[in-house]
């Protein structure tokens, strides 16, 4: 897979980069072909979108436009929870892929596990994955427990799950529980949305020459956790993928590590209404 980093091997079979660029609350149309296209420009070659945040037109529209081979890009999309349900999960994915003008994704996820309903979306995930139209299935925002009733009745096991991680939120037991069952953890809202004001990261990221952000993505890459950070700004979607020039000691990867408190910025996969 080309582009910045290494990648990782899902049970799929296929490799996903471990560094991606998500493109949550981009405004759809313009702004969303500029990011994306600083964004390739940049190396990234794993773009994150899903049908809730109504840019995948723009995503499309920018990977046709860069010249890069499609075999080259790591697509993934999601199913959004209105849409959960066999057959409205197979409409809502061929919605997708022709809003993104492609003939496959190379992952699809289950945006939110919505209780009584996931289990159908999944059999119709496994259906996609069978066709060849999902290079790879998963789940996003699943906890151990979901995970379990899922894997009760799958045929497939999930190749990654994305969960809101970072070092406020180190979501071990998840990372624990996935590992022993061969899915790959890939962190959304890394970045802690901004909120990267910590002494400790400070401190490294001084000693490194790096930015806090830049420490964090680092520090999600030597964790073996895949990562996606989000930004508008031409300067920060370059500077997020500068950070294969250094490594954090295992002293900083044991202080990042004593940061976790537990903190979500984002909803709660056990207690959401939407």
């Amino acid at each position: 897979m080309a582009g910045p980093g290494p990648s990782v091997a899902l049970n799929s079979g296929t490799q996903m980069p471990q560094l991606g660029f998500g493109v949550w609350r981009i405004p759809e149309g313009e702004q969303t072909v500029a990011s994306v296209g600083v964004a390739l420009a940049a190396g990234y070659r794993s773009i994150d979108t899903a049908a809730l945040y109504r840019n995948e037109e723009g995503v499309g529209r920018t990977i046709r436009e860069s010249g890069i081979e499609r075999g080259d890009l790591f697509v993934t999309t999601k199913v959004w929870n209105s849409d959960q349900g066999y057959d409205q999960a197979l409409r809502a994915f061929e919605a997708s892929l022709r809003r993104l003008g492609m003939e496959y994704v190379d992952l699809y996820l289950v945006h939110w596990p919505v209780p009584g309903r996931y289990k159908e979306t999944w059999r119709a995930l496994e259906h996609l994955y069978e066709q060849g139209l999902a290079r790879a299935i998963g789940v996003s925002n699943f906890q151990p427990r979901h995970l379990e009733d899922l894997l009760a009745d799958a045929r497939v096991v999930p190749a990654v799950n994305q969960v809101e991680l970072h070092p406020l939120l180190a979501q071990r037991e998840v990372r624990v529980f996935c590992a022993g069952h061969g899915i790959a953890v890939e962190a959304w809202s890394p970045l802690m949305q901004g909120h990267l004001d910590i002494p400790v990261l400070a401190r490294i990221a001084e000693r490194h020459g790096k930015t806090p952000a830049q420490v964090v993505l680092r520090w999600d890459i030597q964790s073996g956790i895949i990562t996606i950070p989000k930004s508008g700004h031409a300067d920060r979607i370059r500077e997020n993928a500068d950070i294969f020039d250094f490594a954090l000691t295992a002293e900083d990867m044991r202080a990042i590590d004593g940061l976790d408190a537990g903190r979500r910025y984002g909803a709660d996969p056990d207690n959401f209404n939407f």
